[in-house]
């Protein structure tokens, strides 16, 4: 008699399972792979805005310029507009002073308290009112300095203050870079010195086996 055959049946493969992980693990991995939010000074927002303004570099002659056009320029708007009133153009020379040292270059800071004054003196032109002649708007002139010397006292001080200020981080930043490079030094002296003692050491025993072997 034929036997019928049969197949055996066929086990369908199971897929992996991964091992069981307990309830710690995850969170001690979130743990460990968790960044520190950085932390670090915050800027105020008016330095923020300080700094997005332009910072040129004159010389003292274009420092100078600059101070005596400007404050020209704001004489004869105030000379249109407000009848030369000498309060609006002592206000604005602060700033005018401010921004003329701060834009000096460093190696001409000594020249913002001296370029100042003399802005201020063109700019009183046109404000001064005085008569037709070079004698009368030279009288009118002196006479608008001396009505307005607090306010030409005032920008004064506060360009010769901005300057000084600088002048003092400059000295601080060349101090600092002079000890970092004697520090950089002294370590490369430092340096120097041990390779030549093992150089030297090395040199000595050479030489010793040499003479053994000899």
């Amino acid at each position: 008699m034929d036997q019928h055959r049969t197949r055996p049946p066929q086990r369908r493969p199971r897929p992996p399972q991964s091992p069981l992980r307990p309830r710690g693990t995850v969170a001690g991995a979130a743990a460990v792979y968790r960044v520190p939010a950085p932390t670090g000074r915050r800027v105020p927002p008016v330095v923020l805005t300080l700094r997005r303004f332009p910072n040129p570099r004159l010389t003292g002659l274009g420092a100078g310029l600059f101070a005596a056009a400007t404050m020209f320029v704001i004489g004869c708007l105030d000379q249109l507009l407000f009848d030369g009133e000498p309060l609006v153009y002592g206000v604005l020379f602060l700033p005018v002073s401010a921004l003329t040292a701060l834009w000096v270059r460093t190696a001409d800071l000594v020249t913002a308290p001296i370029s100042v004054p003399i802005a201020f003196a063109v700019g009183t032109f046109p404000i001064s009112g005085g008569t037709s002649g070079i004698g009368g708007q030279t009288m009118a002139v002196v006479t608008a300095l001396a009505v307005q010397a607090g306010w030409l006292y005032g920008g004064t001080l506060v360009a010769g203050v901005i300057a000084s200020v600088r002048k003092v981080r400059q000295m601080g930043r060349r101090q600092r870079a002079r000890d970092a490079a004697a520090a950089r030094g002294v370590s490369a002296g430092a340096g120097a010195k041990a390779g030549a003692r093992t150089g030297a050491k090395a040199g000595t025993g050479g030489a010793s086996a040499v003479a053994r072997r000899g």
